[in-house]
């Protein structure tokens, strides 16, 4: 096989026909042209089977939090497959359901004339539970395929509970892994049979979204979704943009982040996060680049540590933000794929979390708000309402905000429960990285996941650590960010 076999399941086990009329790769979480293993492995499909390759990449109606934002984002992303595929030996199918249950029959009768199926696997939100919908009742055999970070997602013989036990797990792991890169242009001189053109009994019927409509001021209006949450303004979709993002980033950025990340005033993230959960970039690409950058070579590679820097003996920039990445990003995916029922429940929760937030859950709060309040950004403090501000104008929050707009949320509401529910409702509602194995993490951090116990033990807190705006505007530049999300 072109991947490694880790990086491949199969769903049901119907056979591959070769008499069928094409490979068909579904694309609902992998939605990028490049560093894809999903898009790879269908390509190989095709090209071994001397069949035509048809990427069909939908967008649904029903899914929680579906509204203009998120919308707008995949359909952006949408418009740049579309011309990365043209002129390439592929038929490339974009299709946005216009009412809900409108597109659910279109899978099934287009795996009725596919050799194999190939999708994507991801290990959150509702996709699983959409494979697990169709993986028996689509007339071909499904082959899942893991593309979500550099080390496959069943490589791991345990979940993981702190992040030197993970990293160090990562770093005796990491190079191997970085010699099985996904192809940077997995259709380009493929040699591919091109279809004339799909059943016109589909194409009338499910008619290829027309995207240029979609992107206009009124394109979405019509869909029943969410219009009270606007597309952003500051974080365009795309895998054009996760480029520039991401050239801007190691070539300007990279060089002060150890240094200025932390600041909201300096803006010095990689802003890729919203780019990386709709999969309009891959981590492999992004790790790549910042190597690149630094003229890394495998031999400059540390004996395993455990530690978050003197291991790939980069500058200190590059080993803090690969530690973003490889540590804490696939920490959150190596937990969903493992527990798939519970990665977003309160109770997976340490054990040492759920005893002390149970011990002190009737201590006297000296707020509490309602949802709505929250939402509004109407509570006492200016700090946090303007970490929520950014969230809803922007559709992303400050990492080192989102921590302490967090903290505050479990501090004013009445149980660590609520806390938890309001952080899921308003990150997912409003943030482009939401419903994402990483953003997950952040929430769960919140109440003590991958963290330790803290003394003094606090009120409301117990021993989860415990944090404060006062303390924030003294450690943080924020003067420009106060201005901006002021109200």
């Amino acid at each position: 096989m072109a991947i490694a076999t880790l990086r491949l399941s199969l769903a049901n086990d119907r056979p591959i026909r070769s008499d069928g009329d094409y490979v068909l790769y579904w694309m609902i979480a992998f939605r990028r042209a490049r560093f894809n293993f999903a898009l790879e492995h269908a390509v190989a499909r095709a090209k071994d089977l001397g069949k035509p390759l048809v990427i069909f990449e939908p967008l649904r109606v029903r899914y929680r939090w579906a509204s203009d934002r998120m919308h707008r984002f995949v359909i952006e992303g949408m418009a740049d497959n579309q011309k990365a595929f043209a002129g390439k030996p592929v038929t490339y199918y974009p299709y946005v359901e216009p009412q809900a249950g409108a597109g659910t029959p279109l899978l099934h009768r287009l795996a009725k004339k596919a050799c194999t199926v190939v999708t994507d696997e991801y290990p959150c939100f509702f996709l699983p539970h959409m494979i697990d919908a169709v993986k028996d009742t689509i007339p071909a055999r499904l082959e899942l395929v893991d593309s979500n970070g550099v080390i496959p997602l069943r490589q791991p013989d345990r979940t993981f509970t702190v992040a030197h036990s993970y990293r160090r797990w990562m770093q005796k792991n990491i190079l191997d892994a970085l010699l099985e890169m996904p192809k940077a242009n997995p259709v380009s001189r493929v040699k591919l049979p091109k279809l004339s053109r799909l059943p016109n009994s589909i194409t009338k019927r499910w008619p290829p979204a027309d995207l240029e409509s979609l992107l206009g001021s009124e394109g979405l209006k019509s869909i029943p979704i969410d219009h009270d949450v606007p597309p952003s303004d500051v974080v365009p979709g795309g895998a054009n943009e996760a480029s520039r993002r991401l050239k801007r980033f190691v070539k300007k950025l990279l060089p002060v982040y150890g240094d200025d990340r932390n600041h909201p005033d300096e803006d010095a993230t990689s802003g890729l996060s919203p780019h990386l959960h709709f999969g309009h970039i891959s981590a492999h690409e992004i790790v790549q680049a910042v190597l690149d950058s630094e003229d890394w070579t495998p031999d400059q590679a540390s004996e395993a540590n455990g530690k978050n820097h003197d291991f790939w003996n980069t500058s200190e920039p590059a080993e803090g933000f690969l530690d973003q990445v490889l540590t804490w990003r696939e920490m959150g995916f190596n937990l969903s794929f493992r527990h798939p029922d519970s990665y977003d429940k309160y109770e997976s929760l340490p054990e040492w979390a759920l005893k002390t937030l149970r011990q002190h859950a009737k201590d006297k709060r000296p707020q509490i708000y309602s949802l709505e309040q929250f939402e509004r950004a109407q509570t006492h403090d200016e700090l946090w309402n303007a970490a929520q501000r950014e969230i809803v104008q922007t559709g992303v929050m400050h990492n080192y905000m989102r921590m302490l707009w967090g903290k505050k949320i479990l501090h004013w509401t009445k149980t660590p429960q609520d806390a938890l529910a309001v952080m899921i409702e308003l990150n997912n509602k409003y943030g482009l990285d939401g419903r994402d194995p990483n953003s997950y993490n952040g929430i769960f951090w919140v109440l003590g996941r991958y963290d330790r116990a803290w003394g003094p033990k606090r009120p409301v807190f117990g021993s989860v650590r415990y944090m404060t705006s006062d303390s924030t505007r003294k450690k943080l530049r924020l003067s420009k960010y106060l201005e901006r999300f002021s109200g």
